[in-house]
């Protein structure tokens, strides 16, 4: 009788805490997309301002954290040593949450299937969302 009620018991438990994992998973999903909307419009922003040479624009797109550890001729050789006229296509990753900070890989890919991985960290300010950091994760 002991070992039906510590089984029954058991599984209770381990379908209540299945189910609070569950509920965890969906709540951190939610929040991650709910805080993440308007990053997909500034990084098509980002990259438009760069694809028509406007490059002190997608500067001005970046945070002042940024801005305070790359200066613009730091910005710009950044910019030409990824080569990113080799690349037409952006596929966009899943984001992660980390400090209150967002990281998205954003994979850049080219006619020939190369690909340019590159992990963005955005911060928010204000309303907006603001580049904290650019970094070449192919290297």
């Amino acid at each position: 009788m002991d070992g039906v009620l510590v089984k029954e018991i058991g599984t209770k438990a381990l379908l209540g805490g299945a189910g609070a994992l569950v509920l965890y998973w969906t709540f951190t999903a939610a929040k991650l997309v709910f805080n993440a909307r308007g990053i997909n419009p500034m990084v098509k922003q980002f990259f438009n301002q760069i694809a028509a040479g406007r490059v002190d624009a997608a500067y001005r797109l970046t945070s002042k954290s940024y801005r305070q550890h790359v200066n613009r001729q730091q910005f710009i050789k950044f910019l030409v040593d990824l080569k990113l006229n080799r690349y037409s296509n952006l596929k966009s990753g899943r984001p992660r949450i980390q400090e209150g900070k967002i990281i998205l890989t954003l994979k850049l890919k080219a006619e020939n299937k190369d690909e340019l991985p590159l992990d963005f960290t955005f911060v928010k300010v204000e309303e907006s969302w603001r580049i904290d950091r650019i970094v070449d994760v192919s290297s």
